[in-house]
């Protein structure tokens, strides 16, 4: 299995959670700004972005418990993961030293593979997703980490920076159950 759990100073530790919590957040936040921007929905596709329209359709389809969603997610799930662990070896990269920052980085990856087609980076902000999706920039792994390994959602991380864990491994069960109270980042 993948097994990246590890003992850290406590310091070291309290900043990885910081940094999660921060990513939560945003997240979170996000979400919100974003659903109320879109409130109250007379009707749901007139005037709206090809964007908003695929989220609308994974919010409602994954709130009427669409078997064909999970499935797809779950599958994207599998993807994302599996291509971390490979890109991780591939680069000589490891995970943080703090296994839920990865999980929560695949598993928004996922969702994004499942809802606009591509892995776009899920710590960021857009205002249009589609139109970075096809621009590819974002899309994990992104400019930033194949030109210079620098991965801003600390989920491919070198061995100089000091979240670093030594785990270039995790298992699709490590990444849902870190992230099974986590919800959509939808």
């Amino acid at each position: 299995g993948g097994s990246c759990g590890s003992v850290k100073p406590r310091a070291l530790m309290a900043a990885s959670l910081l940094r999660c919590l921060c990513i939560w957040a945003i997240c979170t936040t996000t979400r919100a700004v974003a659903a109320s921007r879109r409130m109250p929905y007379v009707n749901p596709t007139a005037g709206t972005t090809s964007t908003s329209r695929s989220m609308l359709r994974a919010v409602r389809a994954n709130a009427d418990g669409n078997s064909e969603h999970e499935i797809k997610l779950q599958k994207a799930l599998k993807a994302m993961t599996a291509f971390s662990n490979t890109y991780c070896k591939n680069t000589g990269t490891s995970y943080c030293s703090d296994p839920s920052i990865p999980s929560v980085v695949i598993k928004g990856l996922a969702e994004h593979k499942v809802v606009l087609g591509a892995p776009l980076c899920p710590c960021r902000h857009y205002e249009d997703k589609q139109a970075e999706v096809k621009d590819g920039y974002w899309n994990c792994p992104c400019v930033p980490m194949r030109e210079r390994h620098e991965c801003h959602c600390m989920l491919f991380l070198t061995a100089d920076n000091e979240f670093a864990g030594t785990c270039q491994k995790l298992t699709v069960e490590e990444v849902e159950g870190y992230t099974q109270k986590m919800g959509s980042i939808l």
